[in-house]
């Protein structure tokens, strides 16, 4: 049987935040058994801490944003993402600004800090969702569902109308912590060149750069190191998704296919698995406690944006 999962020992790092563009310290610090992963938000004087849940989301435009009351942090999932595929359930996670730090636009510094952490394996039963019926969610030529599978299996596929990108799409037969660090977690972040003003006058992408951030003109990618896969785009899609239905609160049993995705398709998907309680067993952990995991969330309504709809924005 699976146990859970905890970091051994305090781990920090600093860098800026991609939307608000503030330097950003986030501490990693172990957590007990069953407790999740929690962010923890420095703010006006007080710690307010935040669930990773699916109820906690309260924006998907250009990122994952989770809040509690008026207390928000956003652009999460590459952590999360970090976190679920290295197998660690319980972790505090805090920050003394509004945003995790995009470091170099991708996982790869996440998966980095957690293995300098350590693993510490705990004395608890771990629990995962294992999917036994399709659930599927549409939106015109934007698909996203969820069927029976072996572990955890991604079919993912993106089509923008640009040189440089085409149509792309990647399988992961069997997601594992070895396949996360060498073909999904080094996949950056992308965006295109003529929506940067546009992002800069909504008071995102302050951060941005060709330091941490895949950048496209109308023809080509302007970053001078070029791409670290022909196909790094639909990658770093993947390495969304994963973070973004990490916020079920338990590793998945199933496999998700996606078509034109993005954050808020994901998050739509997590909606309807909790809302189908038919479609997924518990497997593991100690009845009662986990299966409140699910209980608790709710079905709270994410916006879409028509600038995710059009450009799939990452």
């Amino acid at each position: 049987m699976r146990q859970q999962r905890t970091i051994a020992e305090k781990v920090s790092c600093t860098g800026l935040g991609l939307h608000c563009g503030m330097p950003v310290e986030l501490t990693l610090r172990p957590a007990r058994a069953n407790t999740g992963v929690v962010f923890v938000r420095r703010f006006a004087g007080e710690r307010v801490e935040i669930r990773a849940r699916a109820r906690a989301v309260c924006s998907t435009s250009h990122a994952t944003t989770l809040s509690s009351g008026r207390v928000r942090v956003s652009t999460v999932e590459h952590l999360l993402a970090a976190l679920h595929s290295l197998q660690i359930d319980n972790v505090r996670a805090e920050l003394d600004g509004p945003e995790v730090p995009v470091m170099e636009g991708s996982a790869l510094s996440f998966v980095r800090l957690l293995n300098a952490a350590g693993i510490y394996r705990q004395n608890a039963p771990g629990a995962s969702i294992r999917i036994v019926r399709p659930v599927e969610v549409s939106d015109g030529d934007r698909l996203i569902s969820i069927e029976p599978g072996h572990g955890f299996q991604i079919s993912y596929a993106v089509e923008f109308a640009h040189p440089a990108i085409g149509r792309q799409e990647f399988e992961v037969p069997r997601l594992t912590s070895e396949v996360f660090a060498r073909e999904i977690a080094p996949a950056r972040t992308f965006g295109f060149l003529e929506e940067v003003h546009e992002l800069w006058r909504t008071g995102l992408a302050r951060g941005g750069s060709l330091e941490n951030t895949v950048v496209l003109d109308d023809r080509r990618v302007l970053n001078p190191e070029g791409l670290l896969w022909p196909d790094e785009f639909v990658r770093h899609k993947i390495l969304d998704l994963i973070g973004d239905l990490s916020l079920l609160g338990l590793p998945i049993q199933g496999h998700v296919r996606v078509e034109r995705g993005g954050h808020s398709l994901h998050h739509r998907l997590a909606r309807a698995v909790i809302e189908s309680p038919e479609a997924w067993r518990i497997i593991g952990g100690v009845d009662g406690l986990v299966t409140s995991r699910l209980a608790r969330h709710t079905s709270r309504s994410v916006g879409e944006t028509s600038d995710e709809v059009r450009a799939q924005n990452s």
